[in-house]
């Protein structure tokens, strides 16, 4: 998993609520158990028409949004089903970072697993980074996760809370594979001595 300590770039505004993880990545999208692929087809439904063909007014298809590395969202970001593939295919389009008032449970643990910082403020704050982000792309954040804080591109800085174990995750890269490997030599040590003292088994 890739390291996340500080992003300077596009935010896009996106101030529906209640945006579920069918409307990140439809169901039909699920056959594939690659993370890889699937940001072609992140918001899907609302991204293109039944013929394929993109819709100009969704947000991350304006030119000055195709490059968003952050989301800036309506409240219960991430709802409905569990599904993985939904922070798979926001990562897979770009977007490392989503600032909401509020996420699903589920989809707000499995975006730190998949190297993304989902952020949580109140709404005034929420409302002051959405029309920070309705500037274009000349309007850029930095998000910087050692110092929990976002800089708006007029120089406002508003700071987040986050979980210290997430953060430490978030800056080392760890997913929960790679915490297991930190733990190999201690793993091994058990190992070797297991098999000494029970050479049955």
């Amino acid at each position: 998993m890739q390291k996340f300590s500080k992003l300077t770039g596009i935010a896009a505004p996106m101030p529906l609520v209640n945006i579920d993880t069918d409307m990140i990545i439809p169901k039909g999208f699920l056959k594939t158990i690659k993370r890889t692929g699937l940001g072609v087809h992140a918001f899907d439904e609302m991204r293109y028409t039944l013929d394929g063909t993109e819709k100009p007014d969704f947000v991350l298809n304006k030119p000055q949004y195709r490059n968003a590395e952050i989301l800036v969202t309506g409240d219960n970001f991430g709802c409905g089903s569990s599904r993985e593939h939904a922070p798979w295919a926001l990562a897979d389009f770009g977007i490392k970072a989503i600032v909401s008032t509020s996420f699903a449970d589920i989809f707000f643990n499995n975006c730190f697993k998949n190297g993304m910082l989902p952020i949580v403020l109140p709404q005034e704050q929420v409302d002051l980074l959405m029309k920070d982000a309705e500037k274009g792309s000349n309007a850029r954040m930095t998000v910087d996760l050692e110092a929990q804080e976002i800089t708006t591109s007029d120089g406002v800085v508003i700071p987040f809370e986050i979980d210290p174990f997430k953060k430490h995750c978030l800056l080392n890269g760890l997913d929960d594979i790679g915490l297991t490997l930190e733990k190999v030599a201690a793993i091994d040590a058990f190992e070797s001595q297991a098999a000494q003292s029970r050479p049955w088994v």
